[in-house]
């Protein structure tokens, strides 16, 4: 590659930087803006422009329920979870997981509540399993809480017009609940019913520290999952050139299997097991200033997410029920991927290990599988610590690729020594480049090396690059484990804030890039290449900075090894000493050809 090669790669590397963090930016800006000036929400198929309901987006303390009446709660809990149910829309309040804390200490800050559970469907206006839609679908929102006799809750409410709703919630295990909705007509004549929004939850981030990239709402369609993050609603396009703020996401066509929130390393997913899939899904963004921790910091963002029924008519004394299960709980592979054999769903893709190009087009996505599956049995079977785990993932990795790397090391130490050879070459042809590129490749094939034997080793090893970065992204496993200095694998290693600067310092990412830097060193440079642009590949691993600095310090880790690692192979891997002697003792005469 030529120095202006090399000079707009690094603008391209650096302009995708910036527009990774600009999409960001703007959409936390485009939804503070919706917080500011609400846009009132479609309403669904079948509902008036007078029926809508209320405007979800709105992030202040309005819900579509009275608010004026009393709010009652049961709490119900099992061995791995506690469940607040509410009046206020005959639901599931939130969810607080018994075995996972809401956030992660770090040394370098001091954090609230650090003993409160990691909840789902905190700050919500609706609950899990509100239903929205007409007045007289919803009327004043509260319902009344009983406990069944098999030691569940039930919600009811009879509303204007003779209908009547009936919800059964009902605990399993595995982070399941079992729910029904049953809507009865108890007139003497059919009832028309309009169409329903039934809310799965809203997503919203852990903590301040959670990455809002990978939250918002995801649904299977029966061949694959399609998602609908934050960034969706800031509108399409692109600086100055992106459209208005979208309000509403809704898409399907009776093919809605199963529905999700999501934030980086937790869900609600709502499976219908038996019933027809919902028509459709929605989804509406919802911007939480109140969360924010001081008033310059990122307002942090939300999705709500509902399936979408359509309305029908129900015969005189009759009703219609479906059913549902829901989890709540981590987004761990292994527990997702039996539930999704249980109920034959495809739950476990609410992982998005990544799809089309983010995914390189399903491989990534099965090396992140595998590389998850092999990170768990390797700490299961040794009883390592994750970070441990991560070093030993790392060498095995390496050692796998050793006759590759090595075959590519020796073909580039051949290279260097053809150095002067090709030099030679350069100074004879240097008006004639047809003449100059044949005699090459002869001179290639003739000591038998390639000068693409250097890419061969990375571009095999992109999907396994691929793959770690999606599986360390979501891998709950990793989120509060330890290793040296490391207090959370899953978040940057952070040590302390730079003074008055306010940039974290954050070791990992920085001893990666010098063990990068000093492994460029240790390569044979490429013959022919100008000293300037042999400088330039070298320090090209700073622009690792601006992706991984602040990523998970579990994939700075993963880095760092096998950089050393590829080093320790390098010095082990020698050339046979006659290969060396023929490729060095090769001259060129005056006419070209080669001296004996």
């Amino acid at each position: 590659m030529d120095r202006l090669g090399i000079i707009v790669v690094s603008i391209c590397v650096l302009l995708m930087g910036v527009w990774l963090y600009e999409e960001q930016q703007y959409a936390k800006k485009a939804l503070l803006y919706q917080a500011q000036h609400p846009v009132p929400a479609v309403p669904v198929a079948g509902a008036t422009p007078a029926a809508a309901p209320v405007p979800l987006a709105t992030p202040v303390a309005v819900a579509p329920f009275n608010t004026n009446l009393p709010e009652r709660t049961l709490v119900l809990t099992n061995a791995t979870a506690r469940y607040t149910f509410t009046t206020r829309g005959g639901g599931l309040k939130t969810v607080e997981l018994l075995d996972f804390p809401q956030t992660i200490s770090r040394r370098w800050k001091k954090t609230q509540d650090s003993d409160a559970l990691a909840t789902l469907n905190t700050h919500s206006l609706v609950p899990v399993l509100g239903i929205l839609g007409e007045p007289n679908l919803v009327g004043d929102g509260n319902f009344a809480l009983t406990r069944t006799a098999t030691g569940g809750v039930q919600a009811e409410k009879s509303l204007a017009g003779g209908l009547r709703i009936i919800k059964t919630f009902q605990l399993s295990s595995n982070y399941l609940v079992n729910a029904t909705v049953r809507l009865e007509n108890r007139t003497e004549r059919p009832l028309s019913l309009p169409a329903q929004e039934w809310v799965v939850g809203t997503a919203t981030p852990m903590d301040v520290d959670d990455n809002g990239m990978v939250e918002g709402a995801m649904w299977y369609d029966g061949s694959g999952i399609q998602e609908c993050a934050p960034t969706w609603f800031a509108g399409s396009g692109f600086g100055c050139m992106r459209g208005s703020p979208r309000s509403e996401y809704l898409v399907g066509s009776n093919n809605v299997y199963w529905a999700a929130i999501h934030n980086q390393f937790f869900t609600i997913i709502a499976m219908p097991p038996t019933n027809l899939p919902a028509q459709q899904i929605v989804a509406r963004p919802i911007a939480l200033p109140w969360l924010a921790t001081d008033p310059g910091a990122a307002v942090p963002q939300g999705v709500q997410t509902a399936l979408v029924y359509p309305g029908q008519s129900i015969a005189a004394n009759s009703g219609v029920e479906r059913s549902l299960v829901i989890y709540a709980g981590p987004k761990e592979y292994r527990g997702l991927a039996r539930m999704g054999e249980d109920f034959a769903n495809h739950a476990d893709l609410v992982m998005n290990f990544g799809t089309g190009f983010a995914g390189f087009f399903g491989i990534g996505s099965f090396f992140a599988k595998a590389l998850l599956l092999g990170m768990n049995w390797i700490h299961d079977v040794t009883t390592l610590g994750y970070g441990w785990t991560i070093v030993m993932i790392t060498i095995l990795l390496r050692a796998m690729f050793w006759p590759l790397t090595a075959a590519s090391t020796r073909s580039m130490k051949r290279m260097q020594a053809l150095a002067p050879k090709l030099k030679a070459l350069q100074e004879k042809y240097k008006d004639d480049v047809q003449k100059l590129t044949a005699k090459q490749w002869e001179l290639y094939k003739e000591n038998k090396v390639s000068p693409l034997s250097g890419c061969l080793p990375m571009l095999v090893q992109m999907p396994v690059f691929i793959g770690f970065f999606t599986m360390i992204r979501s891998a709950i496993e990793l989120r509060g484990a330890h290793f040296l200095w490391v207090t959370d694998l899953s978040k940057p290693d952070t040590l302390f804030i730079i003074p008055s600067l306010g940039i974290p310092f954050n070791l990992l990412p920085l001893l990666m890039v010098g063990a990068m830097i000093w492994q460029a060193h240790l390569q044979p440079p490429s013959p022919g290449m100008d000293p300037g642009q042999q400088k330039m590949m070298r320090y090209m691993p700073l622009m690792l900075l601006l992706f991984l600095y602040n990523y998970s310090s579990g994939m700075a880790l993963y880095m760092t090894v096998s950089t050393l690692a590829g080093v320790l192979q390098n010095k082990l891997t020698h050339i046979p000493p006659t290969a060396a002697v023929a490729v060095v003792d090769t001259r060129l005469t005056p006419s070209g050809k080669k001296q004996k």
